[in-house]
């Protein structure tokens, strides 16, 4: 049995709307409803029973401190070592993020599965495409603001990952102990944003967007982790395009990451 974690979030709900309906597929959430779906919460142990799992999809427990999303992934681990799951497939971070203030977490889960005797996949995800619509969306004055300066991203449409999530989960005996760096074909920096929504680039500074985001109502903790995405990029450390692996892992090419882009600011608007 395939058991997926975190499947009502942004990516693991992609994940699920492609397995539903599967006999062989349990869908792990906090709050579980419909068939097939059970409770899943890394902050509590006790809904952390993988008996007669086979392969465990682990989508990263994000959005915490280090320390919080560390002992959530050491938490599905050990339930998956203690349980005698076969496979643990993990949804990481690209190399290129290392420079990430979020990185960190994941790395540390990387190494601890090297030292699992569970037959790891690592899937290391770039940055959201969709995510770029938040991080770089056009002002009510038809400005991106961005802090980007002249950096790239080589952004990742979310459904593309999703895609290689659910091919690598359903045969994890190819995939077996193998890192694929997961990233977009072409980057994309704030002039390529602000012409795909018919907007002018005008590249804010760090200190402004650290202003504005402290005064969103964002948490503490999310408040360095924009700002160091933002920093990661101008400085030119994510825009290291695709060699081939995604589209190796597709059913068909990738999506545009820039179209994905628009349509998300789209609906926003």
């Amino acid at each position: 049995m395939l058991l997926v974690t975190g499947a009502s979030g942004g990516l693991g709900s992609l994940i699920a709307s492609r397995l539903a309906g599967r006999p062989d597929v349990r869908l792990g959430t906090r709050v579980p409803a419909g068939p097939g779906r059970v409770r899943v919460d890394f902050d509590d142990p006790t809904t952390l029973d993988f008996s007669g799992v086979s392969t465990l999809l682990l989508v990263s427990a994000g959005y915490g401190e280090d320390d919080r999303v560390i002992a959530r992934h050491e938490a599905a681990i050990g339930a998956a070592e203690r349980a005698g799951v076969r496979h643990l497939v993990y949804t990481s971070l690209t190399g290129a993020g290392d420079h990430l203030p979020y990185a960190l977490a994941h790395r540390w889960t990387e190494r601890r599965l090297r030292e699992s005797p569970l037959a790891p996949t690592v899937l290391r995800n770039g940055l959201y495409a969709e995510l770029l619509a938040a991080l770089a969306a056009p002002d009510p004055h038809g400005l991106v603001t961005a802090p980007l300066g002249t950096g790239r991203v080589t952004a990742v449409a979310r459904e593309d990952l999703a895609d290689v999530a659910v091919r690598v989960a359903l045969a994890p005996d190819a995939h077996a102990g193998r890192t694929y760096e997961l990233v977009g074909e072409r980057p994309l920096g704030g002039a390529d944003l602000a012409a795909a929504v018919g907007a002018r680039y005008a590249p804010g500074t760090l200190e402004e967007a650290r202003t504005a985001l402290a005064g969103s109502g964002a948490a503490d903790f999310q408040v360095p982790m924009v700002v160091g995405t933002y920093s990661a990029a101008a400085a030119g450390f994510l825009d290291a395009p695709d060699t081939g692996t995604l589209r190796a892992l597709l059913p068909g090419p990738p999506r545009s990451a820039l179209a994905v882009y628009a349509a998300a600011v789209g609906r926003a608007r």
